[in-house]
């Protein structure tokens, strides 16, 4: 169970980085062309595997102990702030992510940019651009997969999961040819900041030198109870927005 827990984050948390990244590629790509949008993608798929080759074996080579501890401290500083925003959104405090509103913001922009011819790059904007969004989402996923499957020394299965995501999102997203809107990325993101503050809180503790009951087993209780704790986050927060003002004042409720 722990390694299907381990493939189901590292692979939600990948597809919601893909998207974004697949969002920033198709608005470079179908308003100012492909050839150097599709060169600045190939060009930070490079420098992940690089990053890759270089991280991996000195990430694995840590003592697991030490490992823990700082992973643990890392995933609950993502997971946190992933959940945070979750909890704001689906309580309504925070406007929902709408992926068709930050494509055409990226189509505008690409619009109004100068073009600027450099050696072996047609269009500089274009393949700036989708080099730093896949550079930087990819940075992400390589994080999620070289963290998640050092710890639990599974770093094939992460691989797996992190490879699944990113290949599925780009064959969707290339075939449509259209920004995935109908992702529930609102939802995948509330799932994957439950996961990653689980395993955060997990790994984080052993590396301290905490016991858990049951060893892995303690995850299949740890997840459900910080998905029953964010869920009644979101209860209390969305009844008090929408609670009245005392008086009768017409106020709006505090955010």
């Amino acid at each position: 169970m722990t390694g299907v827990a381990l493939f189901l984050a590292v692979f939600l948390a990948c597809v919601v980085e893909a998207v974004e990244a697949l969002t920033i590629v198709l608005a470079v790509g179908t308003t100012r062309g492909w050839s150097s949008a599709l060169k600045g993608m190939s060009v930070a798929l490079l420098a992940l595997a690089v990053i890759i080759a270089a991280l991996g074996p000195a990430v694995a080579s840590l003592p697991l102990g030490v490992l823990r501890l700082v992973v643990g401290g890392l995933l609950l500083v993502f997971g946190l702030g992933w959940l945070r925003k979750a909890i704001l959104r689906a309580s309504g405090n925070k406007a929902l992510h709408d992926e068709d509103a930050a494509f055409q913001r990226e189509v505008l922009a690409a619009r109004s940019a100068s073009a600027e011819r450099r050696p072996w790059v047609g269009d500089w904007y274009a393949f700036t651009l989708a080099f730093k969004g896949v550079l930087l989402e990819g940075l992400e996923v390589v994080f999620i997969a070289l963290t998640f499957g050092s710890n639990q020394h599974n770093l094939p299965l992460a691989a797996v999961g992190a490879g699944l995501a990113v290949v599925v999102v780009a064959a969707v997203g290339m075939a449509v040819r259209a920004p995935l809107s109908r992702v529930p990325e609102n939802t995948l993101k509330f799932g994957v900041g439950v996961m990653l503050t689980s395993f955060g809180l997990f790994w984080g503790a052993e590396g301290a030198g905490a016991h858990w009951p049951g060893a892995d087993a303690a995850l299949l209780v740890l997840i459900p109870l910080v998905l029953v704790f964010a869920l009644l986050l979101v209860r209390v927060f969305r009844r008090t927005n929408a609670a009245p003002t005392v008086s009768g004042d017409h106020v709006p409720a505090k955010v």
